[in-house]
């Protein structure tokens, strides 16, 4: 995702007048920012920090939507909107079957030692911020048996 897009469709939404839209974009384009200047990259703001940050914002939203009291409906409403506006910037996340695929071929003799702390090391990097940490612990739960 390009920080740039964001910023685009920030300004789309303020034309539109969709209020909702606009303050779940605003909050990533803080965030981006803010882990931005923690990193000392704020000039040059590259694409991989913008998906890791949408990614745990999104983990927040999901968050926020499943521990909201249900007599809450306001508040669902609103971290809904929030969700699904975050999951629309979201990069594609792998599928289980495909970290199956991508564990097999190229993490082949790191499996074969059975550890899985030692495999989860290695494929963590590999697929930080591609696939899903349960989904990649799951895989290696079920290569490893």
């Amino acid at each position: 995702m390009e920080f740039e897009r964001l910023q685009k469709d920030m300004i789309q939404a303020m034309k539109a007048k969709d209020k909702p839209r606009k303050e779940a974009i605003s909050s990533l384009i803080a965030a981006i920012k803010k882990v931005a200047i923690d990193e000392g990259c704020r000039d040059e703001i590259k694409e991989e920090l913008v998906d890791r940050v949408i990614l745990k914002e999104l983990k927040t939203a999901k968050e926020q939507l499943d521990t909201c009291p249900k007599e809450r409906t306001d508040l669902l409403e609103e971290y809904q909107i929030r969700h699904d506006v975050i999951k629309e910037y979201a990069p594609a996340q792998l599928s289980l079957e495909e970290v199956k695929e991508i564990l097999t071929e190229k993490f082949s003799e790191v499996l074969a030692t059975g550890n899985k702390g030692q495999i989860m090391k290695a494929v963590m990097a590999e697929l930080k911020g591609k696939a899903d940490g349960k989904v990649i612990n799951q895989a290696v739960t079920e290569l490893c048996r």
